[in-house]
């Protein structure tokens, strides 16, 4: 997809086909999930859709991009330039338990997820999906390095090598919880959190 043809469209029509796309997908899954449905609700024709985005593949992911950026909007969003070394994995943990507790208001989010990942383990149409991976690696990356010069991130393997490996660990994490959110009460999610953020702390703290 080309991104500015998108973001140059009316912002009401952005919305209306967002809006469309994010019901046809909580309803439906994404594999059963209609184009021919979200282009009825959003009045939009099929050759317009396909001047803004590659396939329906390409549509999910931008409705993911969207959705992570009113997450993060909804979570209070991260100030990295509050990080101490003394304060460094309290504020992971609070970040963590922020999301999670977002998950347990808004199954959406958990769906939105599941959907995510389906689509990353298919050959045919994980590409799309690597927008968002790209985007989580920076983020890692940016947030390592801030805890090397606080002395809260270990220093003594490659820059590379780390975010590999906290990119990995969440990955699993992710595919975990998302695969057994229904069988973990809202409380234990939150206990799991700190739990989680307490994994990634034995990998990479000094």
């Amino acid at each position: 997809m080309s991104r500015s043809r998108f973001e140059k469209l009316n912002p009401d029509k952005q919305h209306r086909l967002i809006e469309s796309a994010a019901e046809e997908f909580a309803a439906k899954g994404y594999e059963a999930a209609s184009l021919n449905r979200i282009l009825e609700q959003a009045g939009m024709s099929k050759s317009s859709l396909y001047y803004y985005f590659d396939d329906k593949a390409d549509l999910f992911t931008t409705l993911v991009d969207r959705s992570l950026g009113l997450l993060f909007r909804e979570i209070g969003g991260f100030d990295a330039s509050t990080l101490t070394e003394d304060n460094f994995w309290s504020e992971m943990e609070a970040l963590a338990q922020r999301f999670t507790a977002l998950g347990n208001s808004n199954a959406w989010y958990v769906k939105m997820g599941r959907m995510f990942y389906r689509l990353r383990s298919d050959p045919a149409h994980s590409a799309p999906t690597e927008r968002s991976f790209v985007a989580a690696r920076r983020w890692i990356t940016d947030i390592l390095r801030k805890g090397q010069a606080l002395g809260a991130v270990r220093t003594d393997l490659p820059e590379t090598l780390l975010v590999d490996a906290a990119m990995g660990l969440g990955e699993a994490l992710d595919l975990w919880v998302l695969n057994h959110w229904d069988e973990i009460p809202d409380d234990a999610r939150l206990r799991m959190a700190n739990d989680q953020v307490g994994l990634f702390r034995r990998l990479l703290a000094p």
